[in-house]
């Protein structure tokens, strides 16, 4: 997948794309995260082992998990939905004015989704670089001065 450039640090992009309670934001597919009874809106700091759900427009629900955090150079995900796992992994790379997120992904399908696999890589090759220029765009407005 292409990489993508943020005009922030790279703390900042990955604070902000790690946390799942802003994924409903610049992820199209979503319409919002189901946080599991260990999450906190108080205290709920991202961390390795932590687990919710996605709840897409198109109604599928994957039961996701943080398998990887390395502040603040690479986050890993990893989603399971009937038959089908996907993980995600971004890396940001420290780049003037702010950083570079690169995205690298895979896709298994069992099962009845199998068929769907070859469809959803491409699905995914195309939107992941949408949704993290998304949140480049959001993240820039929030810190250019007005």
């Amino acid at each position: 997948m292409r990489p993508v450039a943020f005009g922030v640090p790279a703390e900042v992009a990955f604070d902000y794309l790690v946390d799942p309670r802003n994924r409903p934001e610049w992820q199209s597919s979503l319409r919002r995260v189901e946080l599991d009874s260990g999450w906190s809106s108080r205290v709920g700091t991202p961390r390795v082992g932590q687990t919710w759900v996605d709840v897409t427009s198109i109604g599928a629900r994957p039961s996701m998990e943080t398998t990887l955090l390395e502040r603040p150079t690479q986050w890993t995900e990893r989603g399971v939905w009937r038959g089908i796992e996907a993980t995600l992994t971004l890396r940001f790379t420290p780049a003037e004015p702010g950083c570079i997120a690169t995205a690298e992904g895979s896709l298994i399908a069992r099962g009845v989704g199998r068929p769907l696999a070859p469809l959803l890589r491409r699905a995914a090759a195309l939107a992941v670089p949408r949704d993290l220029e998304r949140a480049a765009g959001i993240l820039s407005a929030r810190t250019s001065p007005h």
